[in-house]
């Protein structure tokens, strides 16, 4: 199914520097793994439909309704400064020059 040198190509790409050891318990994991994608590829699908999701998806979201979501006597309370009914808060990013 897979040999030597894939191993070590597969280890490459992820950057890995195995000992042989290591290489021949990867190589024993990777040929059970492809070995039970055989097992998959033999049973018989005819007349399975595909899908995308085990669970059929439902959007339970509320429609967006426009309207005010909080009062604003409350926001400018909580706000550190108020300026021409905006939040006024410190600059983040300094500017370049």
């Amino acid at each position: 199914m897979i040999d030597a040198a894939q191993i070590e190509h597969l280890a490459s790409l992820a950057r890995l520097q195995l000992t042989p050891d290591e290489q021949t318990a990867m190589h024993e994991d990777l040929t059970r793994v492809l070995g039970y994608f055989e097992q998959l590829n033999e049973v018989n699908t005819d007349g399975v439909e595909e899908m995308q999701r085990p669970v059929n998806l439902v959007n339970v979201l509320r429609d967006d309704v426009p309207g005010q979501a909080f009062d604003p006597a409350v926001v400018a309370a909580l706000a550190p400064e108020m300026q021409g009914g905006q939040i006024r808060i410190p600059r983040t990013v300094e500017q370049g020059g």
